[in-house]
């Protein structure tokens, strides 16, 4: 008669698996302070002791019919603590008695063969990992664990939320605040990509509006082309009413006009003109000596 597991055991693996299932199929629910999910734990435990007591009466039964023999060696064996017998099952060798005892009877060429029991780490091994990939796969094919786009639109809810609560509390950006940082050209870009290309072409070379990277300019605001541009995003053309008032109209806010003004000072300033001869659209307005700086 083989002795049994510890219960103890049997709950550590119970909650590692719950955890497990948990992580995977509800890791937003904050598990951890949710009544079911202790509940759930305290059931389990429960059902241990329960499926314990009955093994225990099991066991004694098994052990009434035993001989006087029987009885000797399953007490010391039950003796050992249950991890060094995991140890043993491992690493210990058998000593030659032990060895012709589970000897089977053939072999080749001088070589014989042992009847051993696979050791409990490696069974208790191959079975975490079996119930590990069931679980794995049910959560992969039915919900959102692991899955990389939703872990991007996670992420970007998560940053997008972050930032708008900045908004909330940082300085308003206006046409005095405003200033020209490199750091900004990279996402204004793309937020001229999403407001302004239409109109004004890939890198600003011009279409329906005019070209921004050349020196001539329809509208004349501001004496440095960075607030210039701040001022149209701000207010629009009077002369052309396609190129409306973005920030009062809430369709960007100061911020993200500040990084589409960088991005335009970049491509006018610190890049070479697009050309009518490269694609770009031919000269609008009157020529412009902007004053030196960004600011």
């Amino acid at each position: 008669m083989k002795t049994r597991t510890p219960i103890s055991v049997y709950i550590a693996v119970m909650i590692g698996l719950t955890i497990l299932a948990f992580e995977m199929f509800a890791s937003d629910s904050n598990y951890f302070s949710s009544p079911f999910f202790w509940g759930l734990m305290l059931i389990a435990i429960i059902l241990l002791f329960i499926m314990n007591s009955i093994g225990d009466l099991v066991e004694n039964e098994n052990f009434k019919k035993l001989s006087e023999e029987e009885k000797a060696k399953f007490l010391e064996e039950k003796k050992v603590p249950y991890f060094q017998k995991l140890w043993n099952s491992a690493f210990k060798k058998q000593s030659a008695t032990e060895e012709k005892d589970i000897l089977i009877d053939h072999g080749f060429d001088g070589i014989t063969e042992l009847d051993n029991s696979l050791p409990k780490w490696w069974l208790g091994l191959f079975w975490f990992g079996f119930i590990f990939c069931a679980i794995y796969m049910a959560a992969f094919a039915f919900t959102d664990y692991a899955h990389p786009e939703a872990e991007l639109t996670k992420e970007t809810k998560t940053m997008l939320a972050s930032i708008a609560e900045y908004e909330k509390t940082a300085p308003k950006v206006d046409l005095e605040t405003a200033k020209y940082s490199a750091d900004n050209i990279a996402e204004g870009q793309e937020l001229f990509k999403t407001n302004c290309v239409s109109c004004h072409a890939e890198g600003g070379k011009g279409g329906i509006g005019p070209n921004l990277t050349d020196t001539h300019w329809i509208n004349v605001k501001e004496k440095s082309l960075f607030k210039n541009v701040f001022w149209m995003l701000e207010n629009g053309s009077e002369n052309n009413p396609t190129m409306r008032p973005f920030i009062k109209d809430g369709t960007i806010t100061g911020r993200d006009a500040e990084k589409i003004a960088a991005y335009i000072y970049h491509i006018n300033q610190e890049t070479a003109p697009i050309t009518p001869a490269q694609g770009g659209a031919a000269p609008q307005g009157e020529e412009v000596k902007w004053e030196n700086g960004n600011d």
